[in-house]
């Protein structure tokens, strides 16, 4: 293992949290694999294809017999390593909701030149698909799947029953809210799927970027909060700035401007749900070189 490599730290009985050396503006302190089991386990996104990360996952698992690999979503700071590890661990299943297009809304089919694919893994495809209900099983814990499409249209979370805890990805985040870039990105699709999450009353979130979230109902309150304040911002300041560019300057004026293309992508994501909804209409249909104005 690399020296300073971080250490894989037990969250609570059964739990090992292993943190990928993938640090940036977009992951945080990097991506969180996680490791579920007692005497034997499942792994929940492996993370980057980086050969030290797989060798802390697998002084994680520890000998123990691996049920499945679980994949959240298929971006390239999550699945790459399912494929390497389920080889090194002698063919385990990896297990998702589909390939990167997987789950997409009609609108989104429909909408052409959207741009996006930022991160996705595009070579993704697990070897079984898991749908809302469907559940993987060892010894003294069960996951059960939900559909939580927003943040990526093949999302899953993984409920652990026994523990009253969900690993929810980059659905909800640990540390900051997150990207939704169109198509892969669906505003309407993730507001759902906040509500499915604070639906389930868990105890505790694990997410894919920062630490445990110990209020998982206020931590979907605020993330929904923070949509809808500036979905109304966006729609303030349309008539003085009708294009996504302007927007970004007017609304994101404390963001540091190697940040501005990615939120201009979620500035996308509002406009594509407000023309969605009836509120706002793009010339000629929403594309990040339109322009938009209120009905």
């Amino acid at each position: 293992m690399d020296e300073g490599y971080p250490p894989p730290r037990p969250e609570e009985s059964g739990l090992i949290r292993v943190l990928a050396p993938n640090p940036s503006p977009m992951t945080g302190a990097g991506t969180n694999s996680f490791v579920v089991g007692h005497g034997d386990v499942a792994v929940i996104d492996p993370g980057p294809a980086i050969p030290a990360h797989l060798d802390a996952l697998l002084a994680a698992v520890a000998g123990r017999p691996v049920r499945a690999i679980l994949v959240t979503h298929s971006h390239l700071d999550h699945s790459p390593a399912a494929r390497h590890l389920a080889d090194r661990l002698g063919g385990v299943e990896v297990l998702a909701f589909g390939s990167p297009d997987a789950g997409r809304s009609g609108t989104m089919r429909r909408l052409a030149g959207l741009g996006g694919g930022e991160g996705v893994d595009a070579d993704f495809i697990p070897d079984r698909r898991l749908v809302t209900g469907d559940t993987v099983a060892g010894d003294g814990w069960t996951l059960r799947a939900h559909h939580t499409p927003g943040h990526m249209a093949n999302h899953l979370s993984f409920e652990w029953m026994e523990a009253r805890a969900v690993f929810t990805g980059d659905t909800v985040m640990g540390w900051a809210s997150t990207m939704i870039s169109p198509p892969d990105g669906d505003l309407g699709q993730f507001m759902a799927s906040l509500d499915r999450l604070e639906n389930l009353d868990a105890r505790r979130f694990h997410p894919g970027h920062g630490p445990s979230v110990d209020d998982p109902g206020a931590r979907c309150r605020d993330l929904r909060a923070h949509r809808l304040a500036r979905e109304a911002a966006i729609f303030a300041a349309l008539p003085d700035a009708p294009t996504i560019p302007a927007l970004v300057a007017r609304i994101y004026v404390d963001t540091p401007p190697a940040l501005h293309p990615a939120a201009a992508r979620n500035v996308l994501a509002h406009l594509v749900h407000l023309v969605e909804t009836g509120r706002v209409r793009a010339d000629p249909h929403p594309r990040p070189d339109a322009r938009y104005v209120q009905m």
